[in-house]
């Protein structure tokens, strides 16, 4: 594998896994689960500034 199309499955995994992390978390009421919400949220904003720079 290129390093492009590994970096694209890493960034795939990561998007699926911080979105996983706020659905599930949205489930419940808490601090906790605002805090993995927050965690997802940031993960989210990290993908799209990495991909945004590449772009400038």
């Amino acid at each position: 594998m290129t390093k492009e199309r590994v970096g694209a499955v890493v960034a795939a995994v990561v998007f699926v896994s911080c979105v996983a992390a706020v659905i599930i978390a949205n489930q419940s009421v808490g601090w906790v689960n605002l805090g993995v919400m927050l965690l997802g949220l940031a993960g989210l904003i990290t993908l799209l500034a990495l991909y945004n720079r590449r772009f400038r």
